[in-house]
């Protein structure tokens, strides 16, 4: 017997620093904010949002993709545990959108490839992070 999962709920990410990687995020995808401590939070708050390590967790349609700022070391996706995270776009112009953006920002990437089921964009974020935009063949 399996264990019925029907999605992810959440991805959280282990960064060396919160407010370059917040900056990087917001400018790139905008996310909203679902979790943070606020500014000025009494103890109780920041007790009962300790889960958050003092970073901040996005909504990103019905799943939440966070930040944990407790890093000392630098990323490789040649170790056990994440290669990569890849995000889902509407359709390729969203992808030639987004080399303009990613070129604006000084984001090194990999350029657009075709890989047969659909489209590619690579780029890495301030922590060396893989990351990867899909846009599916119609």
């Amino acid at each position: 017997m399996t264990i019925p999962i029907k999605a992810y709920a959440h991805v959280r990410l282990t960064v060396t620093d919160i407010a370059a990687s917040r900056a990087f995020y917001d400018a790139v995808f905008g996310l909203p904010v679902a979790f943070e401590v606020p500014e000025g939070a009494d103890e109780e708050t920041r007790e009962q949002l300790g889960f958050l390590y003092g970073g901040v967790i996005y909504r990103l349609g019905a799943t939440l993709l966070g930040l944990r700022p407790v890093a000392d070391d630098v990323f490789s996706e040649n170790r056990v545990g994440l290669d990569h995270l890849a995000f889902t776009v509407e359709g390729r112009d969203v992808l030639d959108d987004a080399v303009g953006q990613l070129e604006e920002r000084g984001i090194r990437h990999s350029g657009i490839k075709d890989i047969g089921a659909g489209y590619i964009l690579e780029f890495r974020d301030p922590d060396n992070i893989a990351l990867e935009l899909f846009a599916p063949k119609a």
